[in-house]
């Protein structure tokens, strides 16, 4: 410590200004962090090696590696060995969870990857270059970001496998009301006129008020660019393993396209003694309104759109044909007719569900929350001349589903090669008391001494003194 306070004070002796000062004193910190952390690393590895010895396995050789922490490369040593089968095995990156040929830390791979989530590969390699010890090219950042969402994603396979083998349904949080909303988002792919489309679910209990202002209660998004049948999947494993939804009202919303239509809803939730209620949604229908009879507002428009709140099918039937009258080019013709053949299409989905209800939950609202969270995607992943890989798009609408439901970090750690077990089994063979053990002094005992007396005895002071002894 004393020699860290002597170099503290050299540096600020030294520099010219405060920002020079404070940039010397980061560098230096991170020196000292590495080489602490390295040295730490060096002592536990000739513990376990020792333990090892014990249990029969050989020393081959002596290794060095670095790992670069968030705080600088950690340069240390450690032990090849061979266990009683003969298998190599590098104990200490066992024992710290670091896989093999890994040159990042878990940290400096997630952050990473929650970086690059926001922004794009290049100026989240500028970013952690200016504020943190790490230093990587672009290229590194985006083989980081897929690592980390592949990560996520077999975390929701195996939820998927898991759920299909079990012999039950798993328990879960039981509520009276259940939200689910689903849509597509397109990106542009890397082949030449053709697009990925993301799957994106939203689920949640219901609605909270803070103040005025009115937020999703417990939001969670499935994300991902599979087919059809392993999104659905995909969410019917994720509702199954949090909630127990067999006494629950499910209340569903879609544009009702192809892949999101009302039988994936009932499908997915048939977990439910009620049927699914699932209503077309209010945002779809307003853009085909605007689509087929212009931004405007007008007397056919005003009508129309009273006649689908009322769920009138004669009266729209006579504004539509009253309309279409009136239009002479064929262009416009073929818009009213499309939005015609949607209305129709969909007439038993345009409802509001606090109507369909027996008793509506307290402070109820329409649903239509996707639309609005899909900029989690599309502000991110379109535009700016963006084009992505399968494997890309998927890593990053993974990690995007991580971030929102923070699960990405427990996700990428279980998907680690160190388990439960095996950390239990770390904690049973270095204790990091033993490595910072220091041998006791012997006891002198109680030290002797006297209080001088500059008073007579028969004083007070005096009397105070004799009572000591």
């Amino acid at each position: 410590m004393d020699n860290i306070i002597s170099k503290l004070y050299e540096i600020i002796k030294e520099s010219s200004d405060l920002i020079a000062t404070e940039e010397s004193i980061q560098l230096y910190m991170y020196e000292v962090f590495t080489e602490l952390l390295g040295d730490i690393f060096i002592h536990v590895n000739q513990t376990i090696k020792e333990q090892k010895q014990q249990e029969g396995w050989k020393v081959k050789r002596e290794d060095w590696k670095t790992v670069q922490f968030i705080f600088g490369p950690v340069r240390y040593r450690r032990t090849l060995m061979a266990d009683q089968e003969n298998q190599n095995h590098y104990p200490l990156d066992e024992w710290l969870g670091i896989r093999k040929y890994q040159r990042h830390s878990p940290l400096v791979e997630v952050k990473v990857a929650e970086l690059a989530s926001k922004c794009t590969y290049r100026d989240t390699a500028e970013t952690l270059k200016e504020w943190t010890a790490v230093a990587m090219s672009h290229q590194t950042v985006g083989s980081l970001l897929k690592r980390v969402g592949e990560a996520q994603a077999r975390e929701d396979e195996e939820m998927v496998i898991e759920l299909e083998e079990s012999a039950a349904l798993p328990g879960g949080k039981k509520v009276d009301y259940f939200y689910a909303e689903a849509d597509g988002v397109f990106v542009r792919g890397t082949t030449k006129k053709k697009s990925l489309e993301v799957h994106h679910a939203l689920v949640y209990e219901g609605w909270q008020k803070n103040g005025k202002r009115v937020s999703l209660k417990e939001p969670k998004a499935i994300m991902t660019t599979k087919k059809t049948a392993g999104f659905w999947a995909e969410v019917q494993a994720f509702t199954a393993t949090h909630y127990a939804l067999q006494h629950a009202q499910i209340i569903t919303n879609s544009d009702g396209g192809p892949g999101y239509t009302a039988d994936k809803f009932q499908e997915t939730f048939s977990q439910s003694n009620y049927p699914v209620l699932n209503q077309l949604d209010a945002y779809h229908i307003f853009q085909g309104l605007n689509r087929a009879f212009g931004v405007q507002s007008n007397l056919f428009k005003q009508n129309i759109h009273q006649a689908l709140k009322k769920h009138d099918l004669e009266a729209l039937t006579i504004w539509l044909d009253t309309y279409e009258s009136t239009l002479e080019e064929t262009q416009a013709v073929e818009k009213l007719a499309s939005f015609r053949t949607y209305l129709l299409r969909n007439w038993d989905r345009i409802f509001d569900w606090r109507e369909k209800v027996e008793q509506v939950p307290k402070d109820a609202r329409g649903l239509g929350a996707m639309e609005s969270n899909q900029r989690h995607i599309s502000f991110r992943m379109k535009k700016r001349g963006m084009h992505w890989s399968e494997v890309g798009c998927e890593a990053m609408v993974k990690v995007k589903q991580g971030i929102l439901n923070q699960t990405l970090r427990e996700a990428y750690l279980h998907q680690q090669t160190r388990s439960t077990r095996q950390q239990r089994k770390v904690k049973q063979t270095v204790r990091v008391s033993s490595l910072m053990h220091q041998k006791t002094r012997q006891s002198v005992g109680a030290k002797k001494g006297t209080i001088p007396l500059y008073a007579p005895h028969s004083s007070a002071m005096g009397q105070l003194i004799k009572s000591f002894r």
